[in-house]
């Protein structure tokens, strides 16, 4: 670390924790008080610069430092107690490292010389967290702390973002030392390249120029670039007339209602998205990192494309798809220098063949893979994400999810026209993700409608949190799709394994008005698809937490899906009674489109 900024101060080490949080812009902590961690709740008493939200749970406290990092492109942080309260966050810290989020973590530690004797509310916090943060600390001097906390918010936001874990002991919080401050901060050995090579820059465009079945694939690293990404990216798109297609963690950062997007891609994306990446032959992929959820069988995946990957993290490059122009960088200055050299070099693209390539992408297109049919008795869960989108996709809307189908109904029907509006559970698919999240997204943006989308299986697993949104009257809205199953375990077991439903029908289920209401929010529930805009706008209308009770049918399946083990290109659709092709089968038997 180097700082050219060398305060004299001296004070206590939670003292130290506090002013250096302030130097580094932080305005909001998530966090649940406990024995190791008291002085630095005294120092938080004393000073009114930074504002501190009681969570109910300390997993409930990382997703919403998550919401809130996601939503607003600052760091969130996290302050927990030592032993239960460390290990409770590391659910929320692995979600936070698979899906990019920077986050600072300050655990309490026992002090320095009980450290290894099985002292009261005493966990190895470091030894656990190493393999779900992108780094970690153990503080051992109040000389080091400032400068730690500082080289954390370094290390959490430069190159590829990440959680990252300050261990403090609680004798190290007493003690005093001096302050340093964090002008210039620098770690001395990580210093990610952010400008992507220029001569591979101008090969991966030359290779574009050339393309005649081109697709974009673009990842959640556009979004965690900053909004200029997403602007860039969207000239690039125009300039070049290309097709682009998202994953799961990317949607927003082009225009869904755009006719250049084909939706998302992945085992719940569309047809016309899963068909064009499998049979383009220029694949441009800028901040994605060919998840399984996306690529499906790898010696299937888009087997006659060349492959450019832009990503800053180098250690993505040709982990699981080998890529033939490999490009470490920040995404906005990768896209930069990619409109600039196409425009210098008086590229067009080949337009007889993309015209040819568009006609193929609208045959694909007119399958209307997301097709559903909605009556008067019983409400469709499509229907009411498309309702919700409706009524809510002319203001400024962050939208959360849970995990499970309602996630991925969400990602197909409510269209993200900008980045840092979406937030969800990609990598680790954490269920009880939403509310928490919603929590911080709606801290992040006062006044702002912010919409967790739920099931009524996942909104358990945090629901203590409507305590949270109730004490500091954040006006949250939980939109809960209650088919009284685990739906997506159920799908799954109804399509690959016998409709065999081993422990995924949600029995004895709270009534969810009332639970509301316990936690003085306001509950409403609807049954009919004639009531639901009413319901929603009611929602709406509120400046409480509200959750919605939405009763949908119980047996609906999320289509298309790309079954384990099958070609990404290998979808199962819905049954409308159309005629079909003969079907293909994967290696598990199932009956393939």
């Amino acid at each position: 670390m180097q700082t050219e900024q060398r305060e004299q101060q001296t004070m206590s080490g939670a003292e130290l924790v506090i002013k250096a949080l302030v130097d580094q812009g932080v305005e909001v902590i998530f966090g649940y008080p406990g024995g190791a961690v008291l002085p630095i709740y005294d120092a938080l008493f004393k000073q009114n610069a930074i504002r501190h939200v009681l969570v109910r749970h300390e997993q409930g406290a990382v997703h919403a430092a998550e919401g809130y990092a996601r939503s607003t492109g600052k760091p969130g942080v996290v302050l927990v107690t030592s032993g239960p309260g460390a290990t409770n966050a590391v659910t929320g810290l692995t979600d936070a490292l698979l899906d990019s989020i920077p986050i600072i973590c300050l655990t309490g530690q026992v002090a320095t010389h009980l450290v290894g004797t099985d002292a009261f509310q005493e966990c190895d916090t470091t030894g656990i967290t190493r393999p779900c943060t992108k780094h970690n600390y153990l503080v051992k001097s109040p000389a080091d702390l400032a400068r730690i906390v500082h080289e954390a918010f370094y290390v959490a936001t430069n190159g590829r973002p990440g959680p990252v874990v300050i261990d403090l002991p609680k004798d190290v919080q007493v003690a005093h030392g001096p302050y340093t401050g964090p002008a210039n901060v620098r770690h001395k050995t990580y210093s990610p390249r952010v400008e992507g090579d220029d001569n591979k820059i101008r090969e991966a465009v030359a290779l574009m120029a050339q393309a005649e079945r081109p697709v974009f694939y673009t990842g959640g690293g556009i979004i965690n670039a900053g909004p200029k990404a997403a602007k860039l990216l969207r000239e690039l798109v125009k300039l070049t007339g290309f097709p682009i297609t998202s994953t799961l963690m990317g949607l927003g950062a082009y225009p869904a209602t755009d006719r250049q997007f084909l939706g998302m891609l992945g085992m719940h994306g569309t047809w016309e998205a899963n068909h064009a990446m499998h049979d383009c032959d220029v694949m441009i992929n800028i901040g994605a990192r060919f998840d399984d959820r996306i690529t499906g069988r790898l010696n299937a995946f888009s087997p006659g494309s060349k492959k450019i990957h832009v990503d800053i993290d180098p250690s993505s490059h040709n982990k699981t798809v080998r890529a033939d122009l490999c490009i470490v960088g920040d995404a906005a200055r990768v896209l930069e220098r990619m409109i600039a050299v196409w425009k210098e070099a008086g590229y067009k693209p080949k337009v007889k063949a993309l015209d040819a390539w568009w006609q193929q992408i609208d045959q694909w297109r007119a399958r209307d893979c997301l097709r559903f049919t909605q009556d008067d008795k019983i409400i469709k869960p499509q229907y009411a994400i498309q309702r919700l989108y409706e009524k809510t996709k002319h203001r400024e809307t962050f939208i959360t999810t849970e995990v499970g189908q309602h996630q991925m109904w969400a990602a197909q029907f409510y269209k993200f026209d900008e980045p840092n509006r979406w937030m969800t559970s990609g990598g680790l698919g954490t269920m009880g993700y939403g509310l928490p999240a919603a929590i911080g997204a709606q801290l992040g943006h006062p006044g702002k409608l912010v919409v967790d989308i739920a099931g009524e299986a996942s909104i358990l697993m945090n629901i203590q949190e409507l305590g949270t949104a109730a004490q500091y009257r954040l006006p949250v809205k939980v939109f809960i799709l209650n088919n009284e199953y685990m739906g997506m375990v159920r799908q799954w077991q109804e399509l690959l394994h016998g409709s065999r439903y081993s422990e995924s029908y949600s029995e004895a289920l709270p009534d969810f008005v009332k639970l509301a209401e316990a936690f003085h929010c306001v509950g409403l529930r609807c049954t009919k698809p004639g009531d639901l805009d009413g319901v929603i706008d009611e929602m709406i209308k509120i400046d409480r937490p509200v959750l919605v009770d939405v009763a949908v049918s119980k047996n609906e399946n999320c289509f298309p899906m790309v079954p384990s083990g099958a070609a990404h290109n290998e979808m199962i659709l819905p049954n409308h009674g159309d005629a079909d092709p003969e079907p293909a089968v994967s290696e598990e038997g199932m009956a393939l489109v």
